[in-house]
């Protein structure tokens, strides 16, 4: 099952006091919005060399493919455009 863990946001967030942000300039704010660190799809398998791309909030499924990498190809797809 792939949930796209090796392609998420890291979980580390940007604080006030970085000392890399100061240095390059910018206002101190976070960065990251806490909704964009989590994955939206998840690959799940439906059958013997089937698989499901299933909205992690909803429980829809939104595509399928026969073949687990372009299932992760398309889950990869549908992030983006979200």
């Amino acid at each position: 099952m792939c949930t796209l863990t090796h392609f998420a946001q890291p979980h580390t967030r940007y604080t006030n006091g970085s000392p890399l942000l100061h240095s390059m300039g910018l206002p101190p704010q976070d960065f990251m919005p806490e909704e964009r660190l989590l994955p939206r799809f998840q690959v799940v398998l439906a059958g013997n060399a089937f698989f499901h791309i299933k909205e992690i909030s909803t429980g829809r499924v939104r595509g399928f493919r026969g073949n687990h990498n372009e299932a992760c190809a398309l889950a990869r797809s549908l992030e983006a455009r979200s």
